[in-house]
């Protein structure tokens, strides 16, 4: 069974995440060293399928250990220390590592002195203060823990997993069934189709013409740990994780009114089949039916129109008016792939979480078929990460050499700005008008007071080098609460100094918000959709980008990196 390379990166963070339990220690050298993988094999341009032990270990950064676990995914679906941790290691255990400020070392404590191993007994723990009485502990660490499991939801029965940890299983999972003999399409759908941040589980539809192999595919898939259900149309499974993963098949014929269905949201379908209803006809998953007579079931444009309606994105789909727009003919030209010129916020090897050279992003951006881009690499004050003013304006003359030797693109020399807890920048003023670009970010003292943190934001605005807020929040979905923050004030701020709010397309960021982006419209803000890339492969961010921005309905002409690079500048001259 060959592994692809999503399951290949999927089961490597899962062993440097339960590594990292095992041993106490998040930077522990076997832990490190799967993450180390995990870089080298994002980075490997050719297929991994096949790849003998020996070949394997010419990539840069896999040994041996870690080249014969591949080989073993690879071969049987599964890895065996893999499963021996998951035992030691149990999905409610590992989900208390989203909290922060619980390392590997104070989980291990937590469990062996208070018997805590899920987020149940945890808030035991915590409601008898037993926390307070362990070494390092006090009264404000019990009620950090307590905040942070509120503001990442973990808590009662509707457990949520970050999107980013899904899509790609998720995705992976449906081009796996679509190798099934008899197989039209299959499409993952529900939250995760309409791009929600988290999923509370994933549905999948399946077209087909034998729906019996379709259900014994998916009962011997390797990511099924327990089957939980199985019939002539459905199966449903749990991942060693905890995840529940529901797969119905369908006939082509009733795919485009399976994937309305099972899309949602449910206030959007509701919506719908009232449509349906006012004009004596029946909408359900078979089909939208007049009696007896199918009037459209084998797309989703095709219902729409039927019902008189602009096909609806799923990203829209959740009871936000789309309905009624659609029915007017008045939903707005949201911003999609095509329309983007180029990527303002971009990171080469010159930050020091940086993977990849100016030259391997410079032809990335070219084959993404960018008009433009600016390498926005990180400012002093982000001391591990960051660069002197001898090394920007070093890195600036290259910058300049590759504008001559690439003429089909446009580089901009920038820089991503640390906001300081005070609101400072990095550099001096006159230094920071070097810069042809700056988005200025936050990536430090996430516990200020919201009061603080929205004056932090703002006198940053004030700063006329300053063109973009990048990864406004500065939350990590399902890991880091964003900040608190007055988001009215920081939008009228936008507004009125013309600094763009960045819709940032990382997965595990997808900041601003959807609802914040929503208000930026409302406000007159405008926004720049980037992918912070930090790896030529990662510049897919922009697919996910422009998905996320549609859910805040972003509008074409709202977004200033679908302009000609000539506007930006101008733009940038007038704010100096």
């Amino acid at each position: 069974m060959a592994a692809s390379r999503t399951e290949v990166l999927r089961m490597l963070a899962e062993m440097a995440r339960l590594t990292a339990l095992d041993e106490g220690s998040p930077q522990s050298f076997r832990a490190r060293a799967y993450e180390a993988a995990m870089a080298a094999i994002e980075g490997y341009p050719g297929e991994l399928t096949g790849l003998s032990r020996e070949e394997l270990t010419r990539i840069k950064g896999v040994g041996n250990a870690i080249a014969d676990k591949i080989i073993e995914l690879d071969h049987t679906g599964t890895v065996r220390k893999l499963e021996e941790l998951r035992a030691k290691y149990p999905p409610g255990f590992v989900e208390l590592t989203r909290i922060p400020g619980l390392g590997p070392k104070t989980l291990k404590l937590l469990r062996d002195r208070l018997g805590v191993v899920d987020v149940e007994t945890l808030k035991a723990a915590l409601d008898a203060e037993r926390i307070r009485e362990l070494p390092g502990m006090g009264e404000k660490t019990e009620e950090k823990i307590r905040k942070a499991i509120d503001r990442l939801g973990l808590h009662g029965k509707d457990r949520r997993t970050p999107l980013a940890e899904v899509f790609g299983f998720a995705h992976g999972l449906a081009d796996r069934l679509r190798n099934v003999p008899g197989v039209v399409d299959a499409v993952p759908c529900g939250s995760l189709r309409r791009f929600v941040e988290s999923i509370g589980d994933v549905d999948i539809v399946v077209a087909t013409t034998d729906p019996a192999a379709v259900m014994a595919a998916v009962r011997e898939l390797p990511q099924a740990s327990e089957v939980i259900g199985s019939g002539d149309t459905k199966t449903s499974f749990l991942t060693h994780e905890g995840l529940q993963v529901d797969v119905r098949a369908v006939r082509p014929e009733q795919f485009g009114s399976a994937l309305l269905y099972f899309t949602g949201s449910k206030v959007h379908n509701i919506a719908l089949r009232q449509r349906a209803i006012d004009r004596g006809w029946l909408l359900s998953e078979y089909g939208l039916f007049e009696g007896d007579r199918v009037l459209a079931s084998v797309t989703e444009e095709s219902i729409y129109a039927a019902l008189d309606m602009e096909f609806i994105p799923p990203p829209l789909r959740e009871g936000r008016g789309e309905v009624e727009a659609a029915a007017a003919g008045t939903l707005p030209r949201l911003i999609r792939r095509e329309d983007v010129l180029g990527d303002m916020h971009f990171h080469s090897d010159r930050s020091g979480d940086g993977r990849s050279s100016l030259e391997e992003m410079v032809e990335a951006a070219i084959a993404a078929g960018y008009r433009y881009v600016a390498f926005t690499d990180h400012g002093e004050d982000l001391s591990i990460n960051g660069s002197s003013r001898e090394e920007m304006l070093a890195h600036r003359d290259r910058i300049r050499q590759l504008n001559d030797r690439y003429p089909e693109i446009e580089l901009l020399f920038g820089c991503e700005l640390n906001i300081g807890p005070d609101g400072s920048l990095d550099y001096d003023p006159a230094f920071r008008l070097e810069f042809d670009w700056c988005v200025a970010s936050i990536h430090s003292h996430f516990d200020l007071p919201r009061e603080q943190q929205t004056i932090r934001i703002l006198k940053a605005l004030q700063d006329p080098a300053v063109n973009a807020i990048g990864h406004l929040s500065g939350r990590y979905v399902g890991r880091r609460p964003g900040v608190e923050l007055d988001v009215d004030a920081v939008l009228e701020g936008l507004a009125t100094t013309g600094v763009a709010l960045e819709i940032n397309g990382a997965l595990d960021r997808l900041d601003a918000t959807d609802e914040v982006a929503l208000r930026a419209m409302a406000a007159g803000v405008d926004v720049v959709i980037d992918t912070d890339s930090h790896h030529t492969r990662e510049l897919v961010r922009m697919d996910y980008g422009v998905t996320w921005a549609q859910r805040g309905w972003v509008t074409v002409d709202r977004v200033l990196n679908a302009r000609p690079i000539e506007e930006i500048r101008a733009r940038v001259a007038d704010r100096r």
